[in-house]
């Protein structure tokens, strides 16, 4: 029931209020979901929460994600706070106690879209520290993956774009209770990931997120648009030269020699190695290479990464680098 000091029964949605309702389980398994949404094999649903002020630059690297996860095939979903609240939460103001149930019913929803195997990507101020733990919680009872992204921009630098016109509003008295003028912000304190947006490019900030979820298995390494180096590093070389001198030797000509450095550069990502007769088969008979996982790896992204190292090497050149 509405009242005075609670107009939209807000405080009673935390509270199960209905009788007689039971969970019901789902036929379809995560597993089988994840074989049949996009191009990519295995189950990748979780939520990715970005968190931070107004204008810090939340809602455009969603979407910059949103769009680099689609063209490689891995379903994935972007839920802005202005959208949701021309839907879904129209009904919600500003006050503590609507925003708590804000990000309350984004939490849930999110939980169903990451349940579903997609990739959940949520944009919203989140102001307090409670909220966006319990939206963890939400997640993780249910075995669910969650990544809370801090998207740390200075007042200074979202007040300065100011692209809604929300801060000048505020500071004229126009609006009131706006995080980070007359309403505070409670940064995270352990997030998963830190982004400088006032100081790093969209695209940086993409590949911060994009090797996040790679390093949590959600996404595949050929979906980092990255040319894969195969130098030993410096801290194993030694052991290294030790394992090769128990192998057998095998004599190689200056163009084997060449070939090698070719590979150890990362010419042939995304192969690890010396091409197989099963990854040269795929190629020629799907155009690809198919990871052992089912995964479908194309390598346009690899082609890409390998036509800017060119671009860098004939750059350096021009400059009398070498």
């Amino acid at each position: 029931m509405a009242s005075r000091s609670d107009p939209y029964g807000v405080k009673s949605f935390n509270k199960q209020v209905a009788t007689n309702v039971y969970e019901q389980v789902h036929h379809v398994s995560r597993d089988k979901r994840g074989q049949v949404m996009g191009t990519r094999g295995g189950f990748r649903g979780c939520t990715v929460w970005f968190t931070g002020l107004s204008g810090a630059g939340k809602t455009t690297i969603s979407f910059a994600l949103e769009e680099y996860l689609c063209h490689r095939g891995i379903p994935s979903y972007s839920l802005d706070g202005d959208n949701l609240r021309k839907g879904l939460n129209k009904n919600l103001g500003f006050t503590q106690e609507d925003r708590e149930e804000n990000i309350r019913r984004v939490s849930e929803v999110s939980k169903l879209f990451a349940d579903g195997g997609v990739v959940c990507l949520t944009s919203f101020i989140s102001p307090y520290a409670k909220d966006r733990d319990q939206a963890r919680k939400v997640h993780e009872d249910n075995g669910l993956k969650f990544f809370e992204i801090y998207v740390d921009t200075s007042l200074d630098v979202c007040e300065s774009r100011d692209v809604k016109g929300l801060y000048k509003k505020a500071r004229a008295g126009l609006i009131k209770g706006f995080t980070g003028i007359d309403s505070k912000y409670e940064a995270p304190e352990r997030p998963d990931l830190v982004i400088h947006g006032g100081k790093d490019g969209i695209d940086i900030c993409v590949q911060d997120v994009v090797k996040l979820l790679q390093a949590h298995e959600i996404i595949p390494q050929s979906a980092v648009e990255s040319v894969k180096e195969l130098f030993v590093p410096a801290d194993k070389v030694e052991i290294a030269r030790q394992e090769a001198e128990a192998l057998p030797c095998l004599n190689i000509t200056k163009l084997d020699t060449q070939w090698l450095q070719v590979l150890s550069e990362g010419w042939a990502s995304p192969l690890n190695g010396f091409m197989r007769e099963e990854e040269f088969l795929q190629c020629q008979h799907f155009g690809c290479l198919l990871d052992v996982s089912t995964d479908t790896t194309s390598i346009n992204g690899t082609v890409n990464a390998l036509r800017r190292k060119v671009q860098n090497i004939r750059k350096s050149a021009r400059c009398g680098f070498t």
